[in-house]
């Protein structure tokens, strides 16, 4: 196996953001997004990371883009596996299989955020006031309960740190009426199409979250889709409400981090093997279920 990819710099290419995972390089009229196997949890990045993480995330990505194409438009240009163009040559070995060449767009100033069961902050909120973002929700739900119905919680966008969850009106203050209400509805079908493919496949999309941005054409779904990193990914055949769920993401690394002495800030301390192991694993597992193909390197 690979040493994971934790650091990238591309000689003659400049970079324009390194966020926790992704590498962003500017290619002129395009850019290049690369996903390390860098990892993170409690908003602090591991120095170690998962072997084949960016090869999963951005190869999921490729998949629901082709899954969606046909009805919503994306700032992809190539595929995973499309000819390198010949300045990413040299490069051939540290991007293959975790690169993807984007066309540019201007980046909505929200996240658009589906929630299909009650978790995470939602879960939070329930309890205090019976509802999530301010949508009041039927009494008697518990902790990962599936909603009646999927509902948009769309969020504000922070640098580091945490998104800040917003409500509905909130969003139309940001972007305006007619935007809030297509990526809404964009958000919802994308996740509605995409849950039931998942749920065929053994796999439950708790919640997720996708950014769209603007071009000269309009609206188009950017950056990733429905990855274990921006979704919670549940196995179906062992869901039990009442409860938290076991995940196809950074459970292993959360759960190891919670039994250490660690105040949760930088610097974070070093993931044990087997940890890396079976978060690996669980990548990779959902990659195969999604597509149901192993994971081309």
């Amino acid at each position: 196996m690979d040493a994971p990819l934790l650091t990238l710099d591309l000689p003659g290419i400049p970079k324009v953001k390194s966020g926790k995972v992704r590498e962003v390089f500017d290619l002129g009229d395009r850019l290049l997004f690369v996903a390390t196997d860098r990892i993170s949890a409690f908003d602090c990045v591991m120095p170690n990371g998962i072997p084949q993480k960016g090869q999963v995330l951005t190869q999921i990505s490729h998949f629901w883009f082709d899954f969606s194409a046909p009805w919503l438009r994306n700032h992809r240009i190539g595929r995973a596996h499309d000819p390198l163009p010949p300045e990413l040559q040299p490069h051939a070995s540290q991007v293959r299989g975790r690169s993807m060449i984007v066309q540019k767009a201007k980046p909505l100033a929200i996240e658009c955020v589906v929630r299909g069961y009650l978790a995470g902050s939602g879960w939070k909120e329930y309890r205090s006031s019976q509802t999530v973002c301010g949508i009041p929700l039927p009494s008697g739900l518990k902790e990962c309960s599936e909603l009646p119905e999927p509902i948009f919680t769309p969020a504000t966008k922070a640098e580091t740190g945490h998104d800040e969850n917003i409500s509905y009106a909130q969003a139309i203050d940001i972007v305006g009426s007619e935007v809030a209400a297509k990526v809404r509805d964009l958000s919802l079908r994308l996740y509605a199409e995409a849950r039931r493919h998942a749920r065929e496949r053994g796999i439950l999309i708790a919640d997720t979250k996708f950014e769209f941005g603007i071009d000269d054409s309009g609206l188009l779904l950017i950056d990733e889709a429905l990855t274990p990193d921006s979704s919670r990914f549940w196995p179906a055949d062992q869901y039990q409400p009442g409860r938290g769920q076991p995940s196809y993401d950074k459970q292993f690394v959360r759960d190891y981090l919670e039994t250490l002495d660690w105040d949760k800030t930088p610097p974070a301390p070093a993931l044990p093997q087997d940890v890396v192991e079976k978060t690996r694993n669980k990548y990779l597992e959902a990659y195969e279920k999604l597509t149901g193909s192993p994971l081309a390197v």
